[in-house]
């Protein structure tokens, strides 16, 4: 039988067992949003994971949604992510980069004054932003004509190309949450006229056009791809989200990705559905399920042949040695949320392992 333990092939990379660790903002990044020491010891300590996918890092500058998030658009920051990656793979892990455009959840205070970008110009509503100021709203997005969609394109190639000099095993592409290219995909939030907008195909375009430039750089098979075709965080809705997910599903196999990342859910429970079917019907590639997954679960579901793997977030954010845990059923550490965000070691690099 198929099991969380069993080596799993994601393309070009060979993997020992299928429990991940999803992307988590942890805003450890320098001022210069450089990657520091204390990231890379942070995610050594969970080498052990089938893969690693590291945070929402920046594309380009000028694109900070969280302040002291990571970028991977200048010599410092590509310097930076080296200490963790060779920290990685002695460790004997591997690790992809989760490379991203914060689109509207973007704000001036964090930018230089630079007002956000979307496809249409709506705000995101009924949350703040933490700037240095302290929490302040979203403010309204500049709308991105049509011919400074190509400059996003190379971006987001460029990025990929640092990754490689930084030593990351691939690339995923961050296509969920309600930053840029989800802001595109999604009919709630991408308004627009013309060839990005409209038609699911029109509102794909952008995210094919990165997703075939990233691949240009690594060869498809080390590029993953993250949706969230159910999640209203950031303000994200889509008139009819089941039959995006299976169109996207379906289309995505002409890429030949290393794997497709699916957020299951919604945060907020405002749409809810099975996406989990029909992507797992359309899309055959490499599948990946995330959000709330239990150990028991995440083995029934590999078990079935339902998913490929599964990526755990806040479990592994606390469980250093999570697959070890899960492996001989051991109790499971606490997340500290008061610390998920906040500078320093705390909550972050000193949650204990089965050994210590």
């Amino acid at each position: 039988m198929t099991t969380l333990f069993s080596p799993l092939q994601l393309g070009a990379t060979t993997v020992p067992n299928r429990i991940f660790m999803a992307p988590l903002t942890r805003c450890r990044a320098d001022a210069e949003h450089v990657p520091t020491a204390l990231m890379a010891e942070y995610y050594a300590q969970r080498a052990s994971a089938g893969l690693i996918i590291a945070e929402a890092t920046m594309a380009m500058a000028g694109n900070s949604a969280f302040w002291m998030e990571p970028g991977i658009h200048s010599p410092a920051q590509v310097a930076g992510w080296k200490l963790t990656t060779d920290a990685v793979h002695a460790a004997g892990g591997r690790i992809f980069l989760q490379i991203w455009h914060g689109g509207r959840a973007c704000h001036p205070l964090l930018n230089g004054g630079i007002q956000p970008v979307a496809p249409s110009a709506i705000a995101i509503t009924g949350d703040q932003v933490q700037t240095p100021e302290g929490k302040k709203p979203y403010v309204l997005p500049r709308e991105l004509r049509d011919d400074e969609l190509p400059a996003i394109v190379a971006g987001f190639k460029k990025a990929a190309e640092n990754a490689q000099a930084a030593g990351f095993d691939g690339v995923e592409v961050h296509g969920a949450n309600g930053y840029l290219l989800d802001e595109f995909l999604r009919d709630g939030a991408n308004k627009r006229l013309g060839p990005y907008g409209g038609s699911v195909e029109n509102r794909a375009r952008l995210l094919f056009e990165v997703i075939a430039a990233v691949s240009e750089v690594w060869g498809s098979d080390r590029v993953g791809l993250r949706i969230s075709p159910l999640n209203s965080y950031n303000s994200m809705l889509d008139s009819d989200p089941i039959a995006l997910a299976s169109w996207l599903a379906g289309r995505l196999n002409d890429f030949k990705l290393a794997y497709l990342h699916l957020m299951r859910s919604d945060f907020f429970q405002q749409q809810r559905g099975d996406v989990v079917t029909p992507v797992r019907t359309n899309y055959k590639g490499v599948l990946i399920g995330n959000m709330g997954f239990t150990p028991d679960e995440a083995q029934s579901a590999v078990a079935a042949g339902k998913l490929d793997a599964v990526a755990f977030g806040t479990s592994f954010l606390a469980n250093p040695d999570l697959p070890a845990r899960i492996k001989i059923g051991a109790a499971l550490n606490k997340p500290k949320p008061a610390s998920f965000y906040s500078p320093g070691a705390e909550g972050y690099t000193d949650y204990p392992t089965l050994k210590a």
